[in-house]
């Protein structure tokens, strides 16, 4: 007896990478992933600070995910171009853990999602953006960048709300109770960032207008403290004044100047400030978290790799940027970084700039680690309200406001039931009941349409130019699309009211390009019910496999009564056949 092998056909680590490395690369190369990695890392320093924020983690925690994270997915993913760290998509499923699990909840959580993701990649899933429909993505990112823009508006006004819930509705009634408190020194700062974020981009100055509106707002935010603040409190609150930490023995407020350490995320506090005890009831509860941080990284990663190849007329990987990414999650938690993920914006300027292999994630990751390292102290001087601009523009590109009111306009009324919906249950409640229920009623629509293109129709014989001259003890009839359980009894239905005078039944499913369990049940029945009305039945055109799958079934052939035909032409010789056959019994019984 032979032994038969089994090769598992893993994705190939690092392609993109590899991919870089073929194309020839060289020192001109390198200097132009430099000088991308120095722009991106630019850009990534208040963008990582401001989405952990967000998040409801200290800003370090999302510079420790640009560092460990955005280097790691680099040298091991898919895509030649994706820039990954924290993003602002996982701002509405990664604050209600931190509310409810704390900050060690949050790192377990990314680490099971990065395993997920792995797994995701080894069994080839790659595939799986392509099957979630487009209002479903645009009604879940619009939702989001709602939520966001919403949670910034107590940092940009200066409102004394306390600390914020997980539900959108109950945050927004405490928002507007809390309007009567209003910061005007923290919101003219807010809108001072604001306005030097808008309006810089028109000077085409080569320096990012995110950095710029931050400096402006430390400056801005720096005078006022010396001028206006109190001995209790600062007149406008920054990153320094909200946030402390603690590390190798040492205390300090702001960002702490070291690099990122290993720490066991289950070490880290829970909600109430006390370390997590990592059990099993633990884990079960953080699955359903993980599981929805896994998918949704997985469609922003694999869209964003599908954006850098159109720009650049390349192609990812889509399985082993996804083992990439669970790499980078599994391991960044393991250094206090939350969860990451690729970042289209930061993928873009990496294009424009001139990237052109991982090696600029990379440096852009090293960018991150110095700035931690030699600007802590001035990052600390950052105020909240002009973090909160940032955010506001953010939430604003990722809303794609345009894209959504022209969907609105313009597509099916399906199409735009899903993409409200989407978006209504995003705000409303969560992106995972979205997703789902998304999901959802873009597969029922799906299958609606689809039934619809199913048809059967009788056949004049005496027109057809094959069939013509068959005797009215015969009918045609002709199924055209795929069947299937929304369809398949539908399609047959008609079938089991033929005339009481026919005697044998073509059936010309050439147009029928697959059969599910269900259509074959359905057809099972109508053989059964024309075997006892003496009917025969001859199938035309199926492809072997369906053939296959009905033999399984217990579909076989019986003579006189039941068989398979490749054409038309063979189908009516055999019919003739049977047709006289019957006849001349009929003649020797009488």
């Amino acid at each position: 007896m032979s032994r038969q092998r089994f090769y598992v056909d893993l994705p190939s680590i690092s392609s993109g990478l590899r991919t870089a490395w073929r194309s020839g690369y060289g020192l001109a190369d390198l200097r132009k992933d430099v000088m991308a990695g120095l722009t991106i890392g630019t850009v990534a320093v208040p963008l990582s600070m401001a989405l952990a924020i967000a998040t409801g983690v200290p800003p370090q925690h999302g510079l420790y995910t640009a560092i460990v994270a955005g280097a790691i997915i680099a040298l091991t993913g898919g895509s030649r171009f994706n820039v990954s760290g924290p993003t602002a998509a996982f701002v509405v499923i990664l604050f209600p853990i931190v509310q409810q699990y704390g900050l060690g909840g949050l790192l377990i959580a990314s680490m099971m999602a990065g395993i997920i993701l792995v797994v995701l990649g080894i069994t080839r899933m790659g595939r799986l953006i392509e099957f979630v429909p487009y209002p479903v993505v645009l009604g879940f990112t619009a939702g989001i960048a709602v939520v966001i823009a919403v949670l910034q508006i107590p940092d940009f006004l200066g409102l004394s709300v306390g600390q914020l819930g997980e539900h959108f509705v109950e945050n927004l009634g405490r928002i507007v109770a809390s309007l009567p408190t209003l910061d005007p020194l923290e919101f003219g700062i807010g809108v001072l960032a604001l306005i030097v974020m808008l309006l810089w981009p028109r000077l085409h100055v080569p320096i990012p207008a995110p950095l710029v509106g931050l400096i402006a707002g430390a400056i801005a935010a720096y005078a006022a403290n010396q001028w206006f603040a109190s001995e209790s409190a600062p007149a406008v609150e920054t990153i320094d004044s909200r946030f402390t930490w603690e590390a190798n023995g040492e205390t300090g407020t702001g960002i702490p100047p070291i690099a990122p350490s290993f720490t066991a995320p289950w070490l880290l506090p829970g909600p109430d400030g006390a370390p997590l005890e990592l059990n099993f009831e633990l884990i079960r509860a953080l699955l359903g978290p993980a599981f929805a941080i896994a998918m949704l990284g997985a469609i922003e990663s694999l869209l964003c790799a599908v954006v850098s190849d159109g720009l650049t007329k390349t192609k990812h990987d889509p399985n082993a940027e996804l083992v990439g990414q669970g790499l980078g999650n599994i391991v960044a938690p393991l250094f206090g970084g939350i969860t990451a993920t690729a970042a289209i914006a930061r993928t873009a300027t990496n294009i424009r700039s001139g990237g052109r292999s991982p090696i600029a994630a990379v440096v852009h990751s090293v960018v991150v680690l110095l700035s931690v390292i030699a600007l802590a102290g001035l990052l600390g001087l950052v105020p909240m309200a002009a973090l909160a601009a940032l955010l506001f523009i953010i939430a604003w590109n990722m809303s794609e406001a345009r894209h959504f009111l022209h969907t609105l306009r313009s597509a099916p009324p399906g199409d735009v039931a899903i993409l409200v919906t989407c978006f209504g249950l995003t705000v409303l409640f969560d992106m995972v009941l979205a997703v789902a229920v998304g999901m959802g009623l873009a597969a029922a629509l799906f299958i609606r349409r689809m039934a619809l293109l199913t048809t059967t129709d009788r056949l004049e014989t005496d027109q057809h130019p094959v069939v013509t001259g068959l005797p009215p003890e015969m009918a045609v009839y002709e199924i055209s699309g795929p069947l299937f359980f929304g369809v398949a009894e539908k399609a047959l239905t008609s079938l089991h009211r033929v005339d009481h005078h026919v005697q044998t039944i073509l059936i010309d499913m050439r147009k029928v390009p697959s059969m599910d369990g269900t259509a074959i049940v359905a057809l099972q029945s109508l053989i059964d019910e024309m075997h006892r009305k003496g009917v025969a039945l001859i199938l035309v055109g199926l492809p072997t496999r369906i053939i296959v799958k009905l033999r399984r079934a217990g579909i076989r052939k019986v003579a006189g009564r039941l068989t398979y035909c490749s054409d038309l032409q063979f189908a009516r010789t055999i019919a003739l056949r049977w047709y006289h056959e019957r006849n001349e019994m009929d003649r020797n019984t009488d």
